[in-house]
């Protein structure tokens, strides 16, 4: 047995512990779905209940760490994924038991407090949309957001009347979503690259994230500014490991929406470098920022698919090894919820988005229609994941 024992718990822990295993960690994981990848993956697994943040889930999730912490016997730490943005004392007590290798609760409670956030950026001088706690008299200008919330699909436009509690308003603003992907070791940052990313949007979900792609590119003016204000807020609350900074841009105008304060959803699509994220998130963590600038040349793209009507059982399928996040065989998916991560790749982000979506289209066809009619369709698309590359960016001053 060789690699040091690391826990993880997210949402969904796949794409963690693929990294950590790419990096040489044993990873012993919590997560909400229990995929076949993720258990392969896990040198150790407990299924969570319940949302990870508040009651049932909050409490399974201290017990499904330490059994995974005695069981793993002296772990190098926790990694937090998807999940926890909402529930900063769930963190803190999490931080009491565990070494965090990440980001601490008070530099995630500053961030992920829409008020608090929106006045961090004003006094920082970074452009962010107008918030407002309380009804307005032109609802059709904002959206309505949830508090601690991630993955697009809590977001909606925003409707006459008193707000639920937990929710706030955002003024809306024009332009296309971009990420800043960048590596924090509580002073400064890192630059990996920028990824571009899209919605999936479902009945009452018209912001559900989709997939992303990267490298992408974003006006020099524009990279400039966002790099600095992601800066600014390292320095301002110690924020460590690996982040993203999610950006709309309209030219040479750009808005910070939020700060991901964890690795992300374009993990999958970055860690293809000669050099491990996981690794380089656990010396950040730790205030030491790795070299990350020789990365490989190429683009790659992933996308969740998500269930139109309800899946019963999940067929007995041979997943091709671009399908990640995969569901056991037998189990139900509710109309709606995400089956699985489909990966791509191609000499360009714009190539990669292309064929990440014809990908997702004919397992889709495989999953509602059967193996037997689309097999063919599958065989008729073997793109090869490609490699993600960024030039080391230095305009952070």
């Amino acid at each position: 047995m060789t690699g040091e024992a690391v826990l993880i718990a997210a949402q969904s822990g796949r794409a963690l512990a693929a990294a950590a295993r790419r990096a040489g960690y044993r990873p012993f994981v919590a997560d909400l779905f229990g995929d076949e990848d993720t258990r392969a993956l896990a040198e150790g697994y407990r299924r969570v209940p319940g949302r990870l943040g508040t009651g049932l889930g909050a409490r399974a999730v201290e017990a499904a760490l330490a059994a995974l912490a005695a069981e793993a016997g002296a772990p190098v730490g926790l990694v937090l994924g998807s999940g926890f943005e909402g529930a900063p004392g769930l963190m803190w007590r999490l931080a009491g038991r565990h070494r965090l290798l990440g980001a601490a609760p008070e530099a995630v409670a500053a961030l992920k407090d829409p008020v608090g956030f929106a006045a961090l950026c004003g006094r920082l001088g970074i452009p962010h949309p107008e918030i407002a706690l309380a009804p307005v008299p032109d609802p059709q200008a904002w959206l309505a957001k949830w508090r601690g919330a991630s993955g697009g699909g809590h977001i909606r436009p925003a409707t006459p009347g008193r707000l639920p509690a937990g929710a706030y308003l955002q003024r809306r603003v024009p332009g296309l979503p971009r990420s800043l992907n960048a590596l924090a070791d509580g002073r400064t940052v890192a630059v990996l690259a920028v990824t571009e990313q899209w919605a999936a949007p479902g009945p009452g979900r018209p912001f559900r994230y989709a997939g992303a792609a990267g490298p992408g590119t974003l006006p020099a003016a524009v990279q400039c500014g966002a790099e600095r204000a992601l800066a600014g807020l390292v320095a301002t609350t110690g924020l460590r490991g690996l982040v993203s900074a999610d950006l709309l841009v309209d030219g040479e105008r750009w808005w910070l929406l939020e700060v991901n304060p964890r690795p992300g959803a374009t993990l999958d699509v970055l860690d293809r470098g000669p050099a491990p994220l996981f690794s380089a998130h656990v010396a950040a963590s730790s205030g030491r920022l790795p070299n990350t600038s020789a990365l490989p040349q190429g683009a790659a793209a992933s996308e969740i698919l998500y269930a139109g009507p309800a899946i019963p059982a999940v067929p007995l399928l041979d997943w091709p090894d671009w399908a990640m996040d995969r569901p056991a065989a037998g189990s139900r998916v509710e109309a709606g919820a995400p089956v699985c991560t489909v990966l791509a790749g191609g000499p360009d982000a714009r190539s990669a988005r292309r064929a990440v979506a014809l990908r997702a289209k004919a397992l889709r066809a495989r999953l509602e229609e059967g193996p037997a009619d689309t097999a063919r369709a599958l065989a008729g698309h073997p793109f090869t994941l490609g490699k993600v590359s960024q030039d080391p960016l230095s305009c952070v001053g």
